[in-house]
């Protein structure tokens, strides 16, 4: 149960749902903030196709003007197919790629316009780029707690879902409430299984919440022995491709909170809030 708690920010996964573009100097200045906090890593953009994710289109743009000399937080892009892998592995400062792997067969179409077989295929070319490229790959098992299309969903689904990606040599694996439906009974019971099992993996909590459930979700987690948690600040965002209305994130201060009272919060204070009121300005004026 023991071990440091790893924070990753998700500005990309709170931007990404905005119709209104987001200017890129004012991308460039909310991630600029993110990166004087201290969190493990920050999700910052993503390769992907624009006609499906459009404000994403800058990605490269703002990580080419982005100041990395004073931080220490490490960069995480999300793609979708071995092109994006391609494209996001000509950069030196990407030390992740993001691939989110659905076990929801309407789902992994819905977001890749794959098969989920189609997507092990991806997965796999998408490791030897990253291997080449000296990237950590991080695989999202998005769906992971259930679906609102009808496709299995069990315990034992996702138990064998993470022995194949095991074997296909995935190191970091964050189990993904995309639409908001996990419970604190599933979240407890898929860690508190998964963890022993596979000590070689690094397990990640990517949950979405209402309001009222945020600290049972993290609460569960924690102690099933979750030490990565995703966030966003104010809870902005959500998945796109999951539904028409969107889920919130989970809000990065109710993480912060929490991990204060367990006395694993070592980022900046002052340093976030800067942050916190950068997103207010933000999110108010383009959402």
């Amino acid at each position: 149960m023991s071990g440091a708690v790893k924070i990753i920010e998700c500005p990309r996964d709170a931007m990404q749902g905005i119709k209104a573009f987001i200017p890129t100097e004012k991308k460039i200045q909310y991630i600029q903030s993110l990166l004087r906090v201290g969190f493990d890593t920050i999700d910052f953009g993503s390769f992907v196709s624009p006609k499906a994710i459009p404000q994403m289109v800058d990605t490269a743009e703002v990580l080419a003007q982005l100041d990395l000399s004073k931080t220490t937080s490490k960069l995480l892009a999300i793609i979708a197919n071995t092109r994006g892998a391609n494209d996001a592995s000509k950069h030196d400062a990407i030390d992740y790629l993001g691939y989110p792997f659905s076990i929801s067969e309407n789902f992994q179409m819905r977001n890749t316009h794959k098969t989920i077989a189609q997507s092990v295929v991806t997965l796999q070319e998408i490791l030897n780029v990253a291997d080449k490229s000296n990237k950590e790959v991080v695989v999202y098992i998005s769906m992971g707690f259930g679906n609102p299309y009808g496709d299995p969903w069990n315990v034992d689904i996702v138990g064998e879902w993470t022995e194949r990606l095991h074997k296909m040599g995935v190191k970091i694996l964050s189990l993904s409430d995309t639409v908001g439906s996990s419970n604190p009974e599933s979240i407890n019971y898929l860690f508190s299984n998964l963890i022993p099992k596979y000590p070689q993996i690094e397990f990640g909590a990517h949950l979405h919440t209402t309001p009222s459930t945020w600290f049972e979700k993290i609460d569960a987690a924690f102690n099933a022995g979750c030490r990565r948690f995703d966030g966003a600040i104010q809870g902005f965002g959500g998945c796109p491709m999951a539904k028409n209305e969107l889920t919130g994130n989970m809000p990065t201060e109710k993480l912060l909170s929490y991990f204060t009272s367990k006395q694993h919060n070592n980022l900046n204070a002052l340093s976030f809030e800067s942050a916190y009121n950068e997103a207010s300005r933000i999110f108010k004026s383009y959402s």
